[in-house]
């Protein structure tokens, strides 16, 4: 069995403040081990579940957050950035049986956790076919257009709330819980039990039933906290101003939607 695991920070069992996630900063160290610690619990799980060979993207900002030297001898670590607009999703394809989601966070504009954005902090808002778009969305659909179910997703509340309906096998962890600017945080020796169990039973599902199929035609819409941006950002092809801060695309091409997340959020 093969899973594929893709990694961010702002949805591990502590982190509330940006300088927490930021390479250069004294707090950051804290958290990049406890992104490890959860990562690795997840792969246990897997192991656990049968699965053979593990790919694991690290995720976030520059992508060289993981400990490479806790990672066990059948799984392979994507470090850095290609380029590609499969982004956080990059390295999964056909051959995988199951995707894995660990430490995510909720989408830009919605207030259950400090840390809530979608990419960067361009936008306030992101609606994808009418939906609140987070990365989770993004990148388990890319995930659905190389025919793999993703299974597990852990992060914040908010975003397994708005992430359950999505995919019918998906099984989540909800780490920590927020309001504006705090986080009420589980324990993280509790988050990492969660997630190795959690892990173990999103692979002993029947896959084939956690497998959708995406929708046939894709709404992508930004607005902006700057007005400039949304002009700016208007040029990209396909992208309309619809409003004096909002820009919408419209296509049948999920990979469009991938292409124009890269360049526009």
């Amino acid at each position: 069995m093969k899973v594929f695991i893709s990694a961010d920070i702002e949805g591990t069992a502590f982190t509330t403040y940006w300088e927490e996630t930021e390479k250069d900063k004294l707090t950051y160290p804290r958290a990049a081990e406890e992104m490890t610690r959860e990562v690795r619990a997840a792969i246990d799980g897997a192991l656990a579940a049968g699965a053979t060979e593990i790919l694991v993207n690290d995720a976030h900002d520059y992508g060289i957050n993981l400990d490479p030297f806790r990672m066990p001898e059948n799984v392979s670590l994507i470090r850095g950035w290609s380029g590609s607009p499969m982004c956080m999703a990059e390295g999964v394809d056909e051959s995988f049986d199951a995707a894995f989601f660990v430490g995510w966070h909720s989408p830009a504009g919605t207030c259950n956790n400090p840390l809530s954005h979608t990419m960067s902090g361009k936008p306030a808002s992101v609606r994808l076919n009418g939906l609140p778009c987070s990365e989770f969305l993004l990148y388990s659909w890319a995930c659905v257009m190389r025919g793999v179910p993703s299974v597990l997703l852990t992060g914040d509340r908010r975003l397994t709330e708005l992430s359950k309906p999505l995919h019918p096998g998906l099984v989540t962890v909800a780490v920590k819980d927020g309001l504006g600017g705090l986080t009420c945080c589980k324990s993280p020796l509790w988050v990492e039990k969660q997630i190795r169990q959690a892990a173990e039973q999103a692979l002993r599902q029947d896959l084939k039933k956690a497998r959708i199929e995406l929708p046939k035609r894709f709404v992508f819409e930004i607005t902006y906290k700057e007005v400039k941006n949304a002009v700016k950002y208007s040029y990209y092809p396909g992208f309309k101003m619809i409003s004096d801060d909002t820009i919408r695309l419209t296509t049948t091409d999920y990979m469009t939607v991938l292409r124009a997340a890269v360049f526009c959020l």
